[in-house]
């Protein structure tokens, strides 16, 4: 019997309890860490001074805290310092452990990461980035300065100048970018019982390190050998008879979404990176593709809000303001059509005033039906389930959705209209108005995020703003026309 299923259900339990400790733990010292500084704060002069604070009540506070955050770990580390404002946050950087620095860097915000450099000199940036490995420096040696990371690339050796050189050629959206350049790799000649010892003389393997890379004499990749299957293999036998030859592989020019799709796609944990003649040159791992999903996601959710940019939630207000005006200015210039379209209809609102009343549902169940289909639309994109031939047809599917949708629900508010106002015409009209304009809704949902693919833009940019825009100056001109046509 397994010694793991004699008893799982004690396993599991004790598993999801120490879990559940852990996560508890973790947001008991952030919240912690938060009181402290505000506890602190009158003496953050002499902190950011290297001078212990006057007040001698407030000794035991900064020790508290600066024990708190040398047992964060360096990715908790940069949660804490996303969560506080610029002051606070300098502080709290004063005090994280030296040697954390430059895993702390790796996992904040861009924008964050931006503001911590620059609070940094020369000689904290070098010390920093000493211990990471060539893949790290090359992720961060775009936010360095120039004469840090010339610097930093003379104390390596090499080989490691070359591959953080290669790295920093790719952009960002390349697998070249972000592969890694730690790896483990074998002939297909040897026993598996050489392999095992050749994997006990490292002190410690790459991390996720779940298979073994299997090249020939040019370094050219042949096969893999699952770390799995080397365990249970005859220690006699031969790795070419043992590796698995149909392996994922991806060139450094490969974009990086798609190479996250695959990930998720063939359940991987790693996979090589081969040049033009199938040399090994590198591997990509699960937290980098993690990462990618997660950075894609956020960009899509910020785009489609009108965002230019990931932004700091403490940023300067100006810096805010420049990063959000261009889809306010969009926005505003959109309001004012859709404000001339009911200034078009004023008499006809004077008139009929329940007009004022109803009109806004139109559009806004309008805005709500088209936000559903440009978010549909934007995520079969994202995830490659979407291509031109396709949309074709998702268009005559949303059409239809629409269709019923309207024909339901403006039935229901036809009938609402109709009991309040005892008027069957305004009933009828409403109608017609919410199922023209879900129908003008869904053809839109699906042609922006289209038409901005091809055009090379992100399917998410502006879609939010722009849907809503189309759908209240579309709403108001259908349901107003409507009236105006056939009730006056």
């Amino acid at each position: 019997m397994n010694p793991e299923q004699e008893n799982p259900d004690i396993r599991t339990d004790g598993a999801e309890a120490e879990t559940a400790s852990d996560v508890e733990r973790l947001s008991a010292d952030i919240g912690r860490i938060h009181t402290l500084c505000e506890i602190l704060a009158p003496a953050f002069p002499q902190i950011e001074a290297g001078i212990p604070p006057e007040d001698e009540t407030l000794t035991a506070p900064l020790t508290e805290l600066t024990v708190l955050l040398a047992e964060l770990h360096p990715a908790d580390a940069a949660g804490v310092l996303e969560s506080l404002p610029p002051r606070e946050r300098n502080i709290v950087w004063l005090l994280v452990r030296p040697e954390d620095d430059g895993e702390v860097l790796l996992e904040v915000s861009d924008a964050v990461r931006e503001t911590l450099i620059e609070s940094m000199d020369k000689e904290e940036l070098l010390a920093a980035v000493d211990d990471l490995d060539a893949d790290e420096l090359a992720e961060l040696a775009d936010d360095l300065p120039h004469q840090v990371v010339a610097e930093a690339l003379q104390t390596r050796d090499e080989e490691e100048r070359a591959q953080v050189q290669a790295a920093m050629s790719y952009s960002d959206g390349q697998v070249g970018a972000i592969m890694d350049f730690e790896l483990v790799s074998i002939r297909a000649d040897v026993a598996c019982e050489v392999v095992l010892r050749y994997l006990r003389r490292f002190d410690s393997l790459p991390d996720h390190t779940d298979k073994i890379f299997v090249v020939d004499e040019n370094d050219a990749l042949k096969g893999v050998l699952p770390i799995r299957k080397l365990l249970v293999a005859d220690p006699e036998e031969q790795v070419e008879n043992v590796m698995v030859q149909d392996v994922v592989r991806f060139r450094p020019e490969d974009d990086v979404e798609e190479a996250a799709q695959a990930f998720e796609r063939y359940d991987l944990i790693t996979a090589p990176v081969v040049d033009e003649n199938k040399k090994l040159i590198g591997r990509i791992t699960i937290d980098e593709m993690v990462d990618v999903i997660r950075e894609e996601s956020e960009a899509d959710m910020l785009n489609m809000a009108g965002l230019q940019e990931e932004e700091d939630l403490f940023a300067p207000v100006w810096d805010s303001v420049k990063n959000r005006w261009m889809w306010l200015a969009i926005n505003l210039c959109t309001a004012f059509v859709a404000s001339r379209v009911i200034g078009a209809f004023e008499g006809s609102i004077e008139k009929i005033v329940a007009l004022a009343a109803l009109m806004p549902i139109v559009a806004g169940i309008g805005g709500n039906s088209g936000n559903q289909t440009i978010t549909m639309i934007v995520r079969a994109m994202a995830t490659g389930q979407l291509s031109g031939m396709q949309a074709k047809r998702l268009l005559k599917k949303e059409v239809g959705v629409a269709l019923a949708n309207g024909l339901i629900w403006g039935t229901v508010m036809g009938i609402v209209s109709w009991l309040l106002y005892n008027d069957l015409g305004i009933g009828l009209v409403m109608v017609a108005a919410m199922t023209l304009n879900l129908l003008l809704a869904a053809t839109v949902g699906v042609l922006i995020p289209v038409f901005m693919e091809k055009a090379g833009r992100d399917p998410a940019l502006g879609s939010s703003v722009l849907i809503t825009a189309v759908t209240d100056s579309g709403g108001f001109l259908i349901f107003l026309g409507l009236a105006t046509v056939f009730l006056l």
